[in-house]
């Protein structure tokens, strides 16, 4: 097998503990034997901090997940998805919810993969906004699964700041004294009304693959978290914007926020993509803190600089 660390050559995963590996390739092999996968070439074995990867050669690539403790909730979150949603997800072969695993078909090219225009991110993010709609009757159930509760962003930004191990004494400052406002954005983001989803927390062009024409397949939920919706559009709109220029963000922006027009004036909605793009970033600063929670080195750092965006 061939094996990738990346830029993570010292970091320890499961894949270090002989019994975990043995379970795992057992779990596997035990699958693809199910399934009559017949495997065409060597495995590569994917190692980084917050999941181990297992490419399996085959005539069409299929996919071994291992979750970090912090995000062990996605392989339930992508069995319940497949059946909510399944014209915007992968539909897991497998998952073993109590160890974290999943097993999962491949999905065809990433966006990345392609020439992009602004048109092939308008259609993105209008899809994922059908999603996101879809969900929300299911909020309560996405909890029961272990989803990451953002709802209240204030108690997430007094446990973010507590919790972080590298802020310095002038950036705590900064941000204590950033709070007042901060509650005021909050308040006044809660007052349009616009319920709460499912939020992907990194929704860029690795984490989207490419269905068909005009049709996307939205995967890698590790990050994901319920909050208000419209958190979901710093990651992408950022990165559409380095891509294509800052000029197509108005033009993205209304295009996420047309399938909400008909419950909400429109510009209510934009002051709301304004204050929920702003606030977005104490949810990334979640994850970061999540996923690494005994690595102060990979995770403190990068919840700390999400924090101060905000100012």
């Amino acid at each position: 097998m061939q094996l990738d660390r990346g830029a993570y050559p010292d970091a320890q995963t499961p894949w270090e503990d002989p019994a975990w590996r043995s379970a795992a390739l057992d779990w596997l092999d035990r699958q693809l034997k199910a399934l009559g996968v017949g495997e065409t070439g060597e495995r590569r074995v994917r190692l980084r901090p917050w999941s181990v990867i297992i490419r399996v050669c085959a005539e069409r690539p299929i996919w071994f997940k291992a979750t970090s403790p912090g995000s062990a909730f996605e392989p339930a979150l992508a069995e319940a998805l497949a059946g909510w949603a399944p014209e915007h997800v992968l539909t897991p072969y497998a998952v073993d919810t109590a160890r974290g695993w999943s097993l999962l078909p491949d999905g065809g090219a990433l966006l990345r993969a392609q020439t992009l225009e602004v048109r092939h991110w308008e259609q993105v993010l209008v899809q994922y906004a059908e999603l996101q709609r879809t969900l929300v009757p299911r909020v309560d159930e996405l909890v029961r699964l272990g989803v990451p509760d953002a709802r209240d962003l204030v108690r997430l930004f007094d446990e973010t700041v507590a919790g972080n191990r590298t802020l310095g004494v002038e950036d705590r400052e900064r941000l204590l004294a950033f709070r007042p406002r901060l509650v005021e954005w909050c308040a006044e983001l809660d007052g349009f009304g616009i319920p709460a989803t499912l939020d992907h927390a990194d929704l860029h062009d690795g984490q989207i693959l490419v269905a068909g024409p005009g049709r996307y397949t939205f995967f890698d939920w590790g990050d994901a978290n319920v909050a208000h919706p419209f958190c979901s559009l710093l990651v992408a709109i950022d990165r559409a914007a380095e891509q294509l220029g800052p000029d197509v963000v108005p033009r993205l922006e209304d295009a996420y926020l047309e399938p909400w027009t008909a419950e909400h004036p429109q510009q209510a909605l934009r002051r709301a993509a304004t204050l929920a793009r702003r606030l977005s970033h104490l949810t990334r600063a979640s994850s970061w803190g999540r996923l690494f929670p005994a690595t102060a080195h990979i995770g403190d750092p990068e919840r700390v600089a999400a924090l101060l965006r905000m100012l």
